[in-house]
C-alpha cells in the first residue's frame, strides 16, 4: 500500500490535485471560521447550491468546459443569491434561516432544471457538469487546479490584509460603525471571499458537501482555543490536513471520490476534537464533572462531621449517621473516608465509628465557615454588592477587607450561624477580628 501511495505522489496530475486541495482546504477553513462565528454556517451552503445554475450559464455562453468561465458564472449567482437573502432579511419579516432555505432550494432547483436541459441538448451528455453537484477531482487537469490555488492565494492574502477589520465586524459592528469603519463594504467583501471560496471548492467537493468544508474545520478549532487568531491557523491547518488526507485515501481506495473522502477526513478530525480537546472536549469536561462530584462529597461529608461533631457528640459516628446528615451514595461516603484517613483528617475508633482528628476539625471548620459566610453575603446581597460573590468558593478570608469581614462576622452572631466548634488556627482569627485588629 506504500508503494502504491508513493507511486501516486509521483504521478504529476496527483501532485496538482493535493497542491490544490491543501490550498482549498486552508482557505475554507480560515473564512469557514468567519461564518461560524457570524452564525451563518447556512450561507456557504445556500452559496454552493446558488452556484449551480452559474455553472450552467457558464457552460451554456463558453460551450465548453473552460474552468473560467463556469466559475465566473459560479460567482456570479452566487453573489446574486447573496444579496437576494440580505434584501430578503431587511425588507420582510422572513428570518435568516427561513431567507437561506428559500433561496437555496430555490437556485438550486433552476439548476437542475439548466443542467437537465444541457445534458439533453447536443453533446450535453459529455458535458460532464453533473460533477459539480459531488465534486470529482480526478477530472481536473492542471489548468484547472492552477485557476484554484490562484484564488485560493489570493483569497488568503485578503483575508490577512482585513483581518483586524473582519475580527471587528464579526464580534462588535455597532463599535465598528461608530469609529468609522465601512461595515457595509467590509461584510460585502467578507462575502465575497465566502462566496469565491465555495466557488473554487466544487468542482473539488461538489455543491451538497461545500458547507461542510466550510463549517466542520472551524467547529473543530473552535474546541481548541479562545482566541480568533489561533482558532483560524487551527482551522485552516485542518481544513489542509482534511484535503491532503481526502486525497491520498482517494488515490489508494479505487473507485472512491476525493471530495466524500475530503469531507470524512474532516468530520473525523471533528470528532477527535469534540472528545480530546483539553478544555471543551468532552473527555475534559468529564474528569471536570467527576473532580467536581469529588469535591461536592468531600465538603458534603465535611460538613456532616463537623455539624454532628457541633452538637457534642465526641465518640465518633458511623458511616450511615454521616450519610442520613445529607443524602451521599454509600461507595462516594466510603471513597472520601478513605481519603481522609491517608490525609489524617479522620480516624477508625474501637467500635468502628469515625473521628476527626485537629487537621480534619480545620479543614471542616474552614468549609463550614466559608458556607455560612456565603449564606451571609446571599441574604444581605445589596449591602455587600461590592464582593461580587458568585460561590463559597470565592471567598478569601485574607484577602477581604477588615471591616467586610467583621460585618460578617457580626451577621454570623446575628443570625447565630456561628461555627462554634474551633480549631486552634481560628481562635486567633475570631479574637482578632472581634477585637477589631
Amino acid at each position: 500500500m506504500i508503494q502504491s501511495v508513493v507511486e501516486q505522489l509521483l504521478n504529476p496530475n496527483t501532485q496538482w490535485v493535493l497542491i490544490g486541495t491543501l490550498l482549498l482546504g486552508i482557505a475554507s477553513g480560515v473564512l469557514g471560521s468567519f461564518t461560524l462565528l457570524r452564525k451563518q454556517s447556512l450561507i456557504g451552503d445556500a452559496m454552493a447550491h446558488a452556484a449551480l445554475p452559474g455553472v450552467c450559464f457558464g457552460f451554456m455562453l463558453s460551450g465548453s468546459k473552460s474552468i473560467i468561465w463556469l466559475l465566473l458564472g459560479a460567482a456570479i449567482t452566487g453573489l446574486i443569491a447573496a444579496w437576494f437573502i440580505q434584501i430578503t432579511i431587511n425588507h420582510s419579516k422572513v428570518k435568516e434561516d427561513s431567507a437561506l432555505g428559500l433561496v437555496l432550494s430555490v437556485f438550486f432547483g433552476f439548476g437542475i432544471v439548466l443542467l437537465t436541459f444541457i445534458q439533453h441538448s447536443y453533446g450535453g451528455n459529455q458535458s460532464g457538469l453533473s460533477d459539480f453537484i459531488f465534486g470529482q477531482a480526478a477530472s481536473m487537469v492542471g489548468a484547472d487546479v492552477q485557476v484554484i490555488i490562484t484564488i485560493a492565494v489570493v483569497l488568503l492574502l485578503i483575508t490577512f490584509i482585513f483581518f483586524k477589520e473582519f475580527k471587528l465586524i464579526t464580534f462588535d459592528p455597532q463599535f465598528a460603525k461608530g469609529i468609522g469603519l465601512q461595515t457595509t463594504f467590509f461584510n460585502g467583501l467578507l462575502m465575497v471571499l465566502v462566496v469565491s471560496a465555495v466557488v473554487i471548492g466544487l468542482q473539488t467537493v461538489g455543491v451538497v458537501l461545500m458547507a461542510a468544508m466550510l463549517i466542520t474545520p472551524a467547529i473543530s478549532a473552535r474546541y481548541w482555543t479562545e482566541k480568533l487568531s489561533a482558532m483560524i491557523i487551527i482551522s485552516g491547518v485542518i481544513g489542509g490536513i482534511s484535503g491532503v488526507l481526502g486525497t491520498l485515501l482517494s488515490t489508494t481506495a479505487k473507485g472512491m471520490a476525493t471530495g466524500p473522502l475530503i469531507i470524512v477526513a474532516a468530520t473525523s478530525m471533528f470528532l477527535i476534537s469534540l472528545v480530546f480537546a483539553p478544555n471543551r472536549g468532552l473527555l475534559a469536561k468529564l474528569f471536570k464533572q467527576l473532580s467536581v462530584r469529588k469535591r461536592t462529597a468531600r465538603n458534603q461529608l465535611l460538613l456532616n462531621f463537623y455539624e454532628l461533631s457541633e452538637l457534642g457528640d465526641n465518640a465518633g459516628f458511623t458511616a450511615e449517621q454521616l450519610m442520613s446528615k445529607r443524602k451521599l451514595s454509600y461507595s462516594m461516603s466510603l471513597s472520601m473516608l478513605q481519603q481522609f484517613e491517608k490525609k489524617a483528617w479522620v480516624y477508625k475508633t474501637s467500635d468502628e465509628k469515625w473521628k476527626l482528628t485537629d487537621a480534619g476539625l480545620e479543614k471542616a471548620y474552614e468549609i463550614v465557615l466559608n458556607e455560612r459566610l456565603f449564606e451571609m453575603y446571599l441574604m444581605h446581597e445589596m449591602e455587600l454588592a461590592q464582593l461580587q460573590l458568585k460561590s463559597r468558593d470565592d471567598i478569601d478570608l485574607k484577602k477581604l477587607p477588615a471591616e467586610i469581614k467583621e460585618y460578617l462576622f457580626k451577621l454570623l452572631n446575628t443570625h447565630q450561624r456561628t461555627p462554634r466548634l474551633l480549631p486552634k488556627s481560628a481562635r486567633v482569627d475570631e479574637r482578632g477580628i472581634a477585637n477589631g485588629l
